[in-house]
């Protein structure tokens, strides 16, 4: 038996510049990191006493004899690109909901391959876990997803992700004194929504405004590199928020499935209650929103926001990784 956890992820810059049809020709790059909030993919060879040859546990429970049959396409579409043509048992377990902003779909990808690969007895890098979920997920399962979630799962950690050419990613982590990286998760407050949506409908809008979309998500990238500056330089890190503020702006302007009356209206309260800046995590529609607020005044805007579920975090550097491996279950 193989058991990964694999983090969720929350992007402060630069989304939107990560899907290949933008970077490709201009760029892109992302300020991203990845939080104690994990994706758990439980997998073993199924022994052969049942009548099914195969069960998947997610939000539903499916029994099948042929791998074909899977509804679930991740899980259909890894085991057809891993080879593995053995009954297994799969479960999959989250701290969070789906479809919520967090980068989940990637998570759980790059954790089933790494289960999987587990099971195999193959030890895949973090550059390989990363490289063949984006290929999963883009080829295969044919979503229209952007590239950084795949990589914040697999590697881990507070980084900058640039994008280049077809598929290239260069990662560079944020190197800040503890002080510094304290204060700056000190400011931040995770807020659920209450709504849930499906990424790939909204991203494909996206997508098919690229062309038009040029001066947006030009700055949008510029975001990263100031973002980044800010962390590194010393300055207030209430430029940081304000910063925040601006792309947001700029974000829900590229098409109108980004935001929402009701997460406009969140948004507003929150600012009004001392929330300096913030954003809709994700491509958009719903889920959960992170904003940026001094410590003084975390109390007046949660007030303000009591209907909502706040969710605290930490950073975490771990990435996706085997937390269990019983050898004499991973074998067949």
């Amino acid at each position: 038996m193989i058991i990964s956890r694999t983090p969720f992820r929350i992007s402060f810059f630069g989304g939107g510049t990560d899907y290949p049809e933008w970077y490709r020709e201009n760029g892109g790059a992302v300020l991203a990191t990845t939080i104690d909030k994990y994706c758990y993919l439980n997998c073993r060879y199924l022994p052969p006493f049942f009548e099914h040859r195969s069960r998947i546990v997610w939000s539903q429970i499916e029994l099948v004899q042929e791998n074909a049959q899977i509804e679930h396409p991740a899980v259909r579409e890894i085991l057809s690109f891993i080879g593995e043509d053995n009954g297994v048992e799969i479960h999959h377990d989250g701290d969070l909901p789906a479809r919520a902003g967090l980068g989940s779909s990637s998570s759980f990808v790059v954790g089933l391959l790494n289960s999987l690969y587990g099971l195999q007895g193959v030890s895949p890098t973090k550059e390989q876990l990363a490289r063949d979920a984006i290929l999963v997920e883009r080829e295969h399962i044919q979503e229209t997803v952007g590239s950084q979630d795949q990589v914040s799962a697999a590697f881990g950690g507070f980084n900058r992700i640039d994008f280049d050419g077809q598929q290239e990613f260069c990662l560079t982590p944020i190197e800040l004194p503890a002080s510094r990286l304290e204060e700056l998760q000190d400011h931040l407050m995770l807020v659920f929504t209450g709504q849930v949506r499906t990424a790939s409908d909204i991203a494909s809008e996206l997508v098919k405004a690229i062309s038009s979309r040029t001066t947006e998500l030009t700055a949008m990238h510029r975001s990263v590199d100031e973002a980044v500056d800010i962390l590194y330089n010393g300055s207030d890190l209430t430029d940081f928020g304000r910063l925040l503020d601006e792309t947001w702006m700029t974000k829900r302007s590229l098409t109108p499935r980004i935001s929402t009356p009701e997460i406009d209206d969140i948004y507003s309260a929150a600012r009004k209650a001392g929330a300096l800046g913030g954003k809709l995590l994700g491509a958009g529609g719903g889920g959960f929103m992170l904003f940026f607020v001094s410590p003084e005044q975390r109390q007046q805007v949660e007030l303000r926001l009591d209907s909502l579920l706040k969710v605290p975090f930490q950073f975490e550097t771990s990435g996706s990784h085997i937390i269990f491996n019983n050898e004499s279950d991973a074998t067949h």
